[in-house]
């Protein structure tokens, strides 16, 4: 088992991508669970999907005083910057970029901009977090910073108490889409991933790369999470669940890739952000080597359920669950809605993933089954779309 390392209660915790759906969630967990702590939040508010429901979920973390949110984007290196210096983080996890296997296929600069240039400025923060640290314990805003949405800035100067030791530990959102279409399965972190299959899937290989470069170079402890095919309530639109259930709801038909014979290891939101979690509180040892040098503190790790599920049995579940919650009528003609076609540029046929490392190092593995995930969603669904 990894030693748990980092103390959550009381810390200083910068989430970027607040808004997203991963991260207002892990927001949400650990104001709700360790006294003390100071969550700032990051986040551009872009219209890649329905803000309102960005929207919605900022509303579940707002009434918390412990909470302060900075509306702007991580490829402005000033911004970044300034967070830093301003909120002194303790742990930083980066879960902010531009989503979306196909959406890469039409709009690539979105990908450079949010995940490699926005990363790299994450990653340059956090190094630079060890120059003075505790040095410049600033009272107020730092200059230029944008005005927080709520909360102010008095929850972050707290952090800049002497003492400050820089980032503790970095951890970040990766994919299981860097696996491309490795043919060997489950997907074991200790696989090659040198051959992506979309521009989505190379950006978050080479964060991992860039990640493991400042880890050796600037001994910044750091983890990578791939996750797999993350599902539940107040999710994201633009993933099959979400928008076969709009699509449906308008009488259109839903279009299952490669004629419904692709698998998928679908994770519920709860699960990844307990994996989330107990991954930040471990943070990898920093030591020497012979050389004298650092060994890079840094470390990968799946997150994904462990039983994929073909999309034929999961359009199944799902319109079951959709009829139980009244998003659909009783009578709703399936089958009638339903299109079979071949796969799509920048798919895979099968996600599945091996989480022996976290089992291992952490005791945990997710164990949510889909219907329970999909009936929590079609719950919400109903709430948030039909009686809102």
């Amino acid at each position: 088992m990894v030693k748990k390392n980092v103390d959550l209660q009381g810390a200083g915790v910068l989430v970027t991508g607040a808004a997203g759906f991963i991260g207002s969630a892990l927001c949400a967990r650990l104001l709700s669970e360790y006294p003390g702590i100071r969550v700032t939040g990051i986040d551009n508010m872009n219209d890649y999907y329905d803000v309102a429901i960005k929207e919605e979920r900022l509303s579940r973390l707002s009434s918390d005083p412990h909470f302060t949110f900075i509306r702007g984007d991580i490829a402005d290196k000033e911004l970044v910057t300034r967070a830093f210096a301003q909120c002194k983080p303790d742990v930083v996890v980066n879960l902010a970029a531009q989503a979306g296997v196909r959406y890469s296929i039409t709009h690539p600069d979105s990908y450079i901009r949010s995940n490699l240039i926005g990363f790299y400025n994450i990653l340059e923060a956090c190094r630079h977090s060890y120059d003075g640290a505790g040095a410049d314990g600033a009272q107020g805003p730092a200059a230029g910073m944008p005005a927080a949405d709520k909360g102010g800035t008095a929850d972050c100067a707290q952090s800049s108490a002497a003492g400050y030791a820089g980032v503790r530990h970095l951890v970040y959102a990766s994919s299981s889409s860097v696996y491309g279409s490795n043919a060997k399965i489950p997907y074991s972190t200790d696989d090659k991933v040198d051959h992506p299959v979309s521009l989505y899937a190379a950006t978050k290989k080479s964060d991992e790369l860039m990640a493991h470069a400042y880890a050796k170079l600037y001994n910044i402890p750091s983890t990578g999470l791939r996750f797999f095919t993350v599902y539940g309530a107040a999710g994201r639109p633009d993933m099959a669940y979400f928008g076969f259930t709009n699509r449906l709801r308008a009488g259109e038909k839903i279009r299952i890739f490669n004629f419904g014979h692709c698998k998928r290891d679908f994770t519920y939101i709860d699960d990844i952000v307990e994996g989330v979690v107990r991954v930040m509180q471990g943070a990898p040892e920093r030591q020497s080597g012979a050389d004298g040098l650092p060994i890079a503190p840094y470390r990968i790790y799946n997150i994904g359920n462990g039983h994929p599920v073909d999309l034929l049995d999961f359009v199944d579940i799902l319109q079951q669950e959709l009829v139980a919650a009244d998003v659909l009528p009783q009578d709703y003609d399936f089958e009638a809605h339903k299109e079979l076609v071949p796969m799509q540029p920048g798919d895979v046929p099968v996600t599945y993933a091996d989480t022996t490392a976290l089992e291992q190092d952490f005791g945990y593995r997710p164990r949510t089954d889909l219907r329970t995930g999909l009936r929590a969603f079609a719950v919400w669904y109903k709430k948030f779309y039909c009686e809102g």
